[in-house]
């Protein structure tokens, strides 16, 4: 190897060192002076505390870590949009962090992968692109499901919490302690969400801050009429326990019709359910009674391609027949 070629080669090695340690200056010098800061906090917290009588606490926030850390720092580095994911994970009122959402996905798309290939003897293109629908996408489904169950509760026992906060204001607490009456004495979904604004509102968090930062993980129509309500009245003035009564009547009117429409539509989707499920239900029973007869839509490539047609026009209706049964108010 010539002279030239190692000179070139340890000016490239210099250059990266040179970039890495630049780069790493860059991300990790503002980290390390928020972790310097929030010690030198936490000192003067202890020091305060060990002083008096007070307990010994500490200002962290503790980040939900999964059971591999290494996930965790894959998933904060290569996952777009984790904002929009912590949110949504948030939104069921589970600590799931996002290590573990990623682990599940990759668990269930392997799983899937295998048994579309190994058992199914499926081709592999096609059993890859099955096994990463299924992975993205079962997982995608029960996160909803999950955040949509916890909603329809916090919907339900939402108005009672307004009514607690027009009860407080009426005797003569301020907003705040309105809001931290309601982390206290409300159940769950609303009394957590209500602790976490109150928790922020302790840290010097502005009240409309903190409530949009609780809107942000919700997103519900109705608690934003909640933050609009307090909005307008702190900049127009006015009876403020007035208006969120009259916000929790109409919550309650916009819930009842809501559950009327529900059970004037419960036909329409009983025959959703019906038609979407009677051909899956027919081929499986088809299948078991004469399993060859079938067989060749997955063996032969013209019935693969009349299976992948099935499936496409049957979604297109499925999803055709639930935007039918499904009433926005």
């Amino acid at each position: 190897m010539s002279s030239e070629i190692l000179v070139v080669f340890f000016g490239v090695l210099a250059t990266l060192g040179c970039l890495g340690l630049a780069l790493r200056g860059s991300v990790l010098g503002p980290r390390r002076h928020i972790r310097r800061r929030v010690d030198s906090i936490n000192r003067r917290f202890t020091d305060g505390a060990r002083g008096g009588t007070g307990a010994v606490n500490s200002v962290r926030r503790e980040e939900k870590v999964s059971l591999i850390p290494a996930l965790d720092r894959i998933a904060k580095r290569f996952l777009p949009r984790q904002s929009l994911l912590k949110d949504r994970l948030a939104r069921t009122g589970r600590n799931i962090p996002l290590g573990t959402y990623v682990f599940i996905n990759v668990f269930v798309t392997l799983a899937v992968g295998v048994v579309a290939f190994v058992v199914a003897a499926l081709p592999l293109f096609l059993a890859a692109l099955i096994a990463i629908t299924i992975g993205i996408g079962l997982p995608h489904f029960v996160i909803g499901r999950l955040a949509g169950n916890r909603m329809k509760k916090f919907i339900a026992i939402f108005p009672d919490a307004i009514d607690l906060i027009v009860r407080g204001l009426k005797s003569g607490l301020p907003v705040a302690e309105s809001i931290n009456a309601v982390g206290a004495e409300m159940a769950d979904p609303v009394g957590h969400e209500f602790r976490l604004a109150a928790d922020n509102i302790k840290f010097g968090m502005p009240l409309e801050e903190a409530l949009w930062d609780v809107s942000a993980r919700l997103d519900t129509q109705e608690f934003k009429f909640f933050i609009i309500s307090l909005s307008v009245q702190r900049e127009t003035g006015g009876n403020l326990g007035e208006t969120l009564g009259n916000l929790s009547e109409i919550l309650r009117r916009r819930r009842q019709m809501s559950l009327k429409i529900k059970a004037m539509s419960s036909e329409a989707r009983a025959s959703a359910y019906i038609l979407g499920s009677l051909p899956f239900i027919m081929f499986g029973i088809i299948f078991m009674l004469n399993p060859g007869y079938e067989t060749e839509l997955f063996t032969d490539p013209r019935g693969r391609v009349m299976l992948g047609a099935g499936l496409l026009t049957m979604l297109m209706g499925i999803v055709v027949m639930a935007k039918m049964v499904k009433f926005e108010i």
